[in-house]
């Protein structure tokens, strides 16, 4: 995909050849992404670009499956409208979708806390149904942690680098990993639900976006959220809120945070230091998460049941 320059002149000339009705509303690039270049289309669409080899798959996934799933979900997400075929111009696929008005909450920190859990929580209880079997499978989401021991240790070698304390990280790790497994049936998943992929507006959530990693799986998943989206101690309220999970989803729960938080840790130092790919919010994101998720301790006040 470096073979591209994706500047607007490039977005535009896609348009005009394969959607030539709207090429001529106004493009904005935006900031962010990670497998995708996004632009807002005039007022109510959004151009998204692979940048990517896996992005074009992702993008399938999304147009196959999020308009069947977003009139059930009770906040705005990014619909996919149109979907363009390669060419010779660019050779892979690329979608237009609804734009979801906000900014990324790692450039927009929510002030209406309680409004927000409950946001979450509302709007994964209304996901979180039952996944047919032909949805998307994931090898990195939704899956058994026990099967992700070399992107833990992976993401451990940053740690190395930090003053974050290494044993207690394994702690949470060891015991996310010794947790029961998830034995229900797998359902509908985000994927991928971290500051930057949800948006804020009047100091609450208003909308979630980036759904490349739509999958079906274990719950857990995505209720690392409660670690990663929301500030100190609000993951009562929205566990609370989500209803349903037992000590065992809620300490899985926790390893998938911890992966999450290096994740972002990681991301954010490569944007520190001007490298390809590097997300400079994301590093002061990850960290506070980080600090969450360490005094987290004791999960069991927070569950439905043992």
């Amino acid at each position: 995909m470096g073979d591209y320059d994706i500047d607007e002149n490039f977005v535009r000339a896609l348009l005009e050849e394969q959607h030539p009705d709207l090429a001529e509303l106004e493009l904005r690039p935006t900031p962010g992404g990670w497998d995708n270049r996004m632009w807002r289309l005039g007022e109510d669409l959004a151009v998204r670009i692979p940048l990517t080899a896996n992005a074009p798959t992702l993008l399938r996934n999304e147009h196959r499956w999020l308009p069947i799933l977003a009139p059930r979900l009770p906040l705005p997400v990014p619909v996919p409208a149109r979907i363009s075929e390669p060419s010779e111009r660019f050779a892979r696929p690329w979608i237009i979708t609804t734009w979801v008005p906000g900014e990324p909450a790692d450039r927009a920190p929510l002030t209406r806390v309680p409004q927000a859990a409950e946001a979450l929580a509302g709007f994964l209880r209304a996901l979180h149904l039952p996944a047919p079997p032909e949805a998307p499978v994931s090898p990195g989401r939704g899956v058994s942690l026990g099967s992700l021991p070399a992107r833990f240790e992976h993401q451990m070698e940053y740690q190395a680098q930090t003053d974050i304390d290494a044993v207690h990280l394994r702690d949470i790790w060891d015991d996310a990993v010794a947790a029961p497994e998830w034995t229900g049936p797998p359902v509908w998943l985000h994927g991928d639900l971290h500051p930057a992929n949800v948006v804020v507006a009047d100091g609450t959530l208003a909308g979630v976006i980036d759904f490349g990693d739509l999958c079906g799986g274990d719950p857990a998943t995505d209720l690392a959220s409660a670690w990663l989206l929301l500030p100190d101690g609000e993951a009562k309220r929205f566990f609370a809120a989500y209803g349903g999970a037992d000590a065992a989803t809620i300490r899985r729960a926790r390893g998938w945070a911890l992966l999450g938080c290096l994740s972002l840790m990681e991301i954010g130092h490569a944007g520190d230091m001007g490298w390809p790919g590097g997300k400079p919010t994301w590093g002061p994101a990850g960290r506070a998460a980080m600090e969450r998720l360490l005094v987290s301790g004791d999960v069991t006040g927070l569950a439905d049941r043992p």
